[in-house]
């Protein structure tokens, strides 16, 4: 059986998240792991990250992934917002 693995930049495309954050989340346990094939080459089992992605998106269709909270846009410096929309 063949098992097909992916480079970063295949994973890059794949995967739209930044490196430090993949890295994060696998140190997590939250992303499948890297490994090496040679002391400077690292890959990601394709399997494994295609079911990752299959599990996310049943999780979010579920709504049962935890998200971000709406930003509170009352404390922003930059653009704030106009006193008619304050008192919604």
């Amino acid at each position: 059986m063949f098992k097909r693995v992916i480079r970063r930049p295949e994973l890059r495309k794949i995967v739209p998240l930044a490196d430090t954050t993949i890295y994060e989340m696998e140190q997590r346990g939250e992303f499948p792991n890297r490994f090496f094939l040679t002391p400077r080459c690292v890959v990601w089992d394709l399997a494994e990250v295609e079911i990752w992605l299959d599990e996310r998106r049943r999780a979010s269709e579920a709504d049962t992934l935890r998200k971000a909270p709406a930003p509170d846009v009352r404390q922003r410096r930059t653009r704030p917002v106009k006193a008619a929309l304050r008192r919604v």
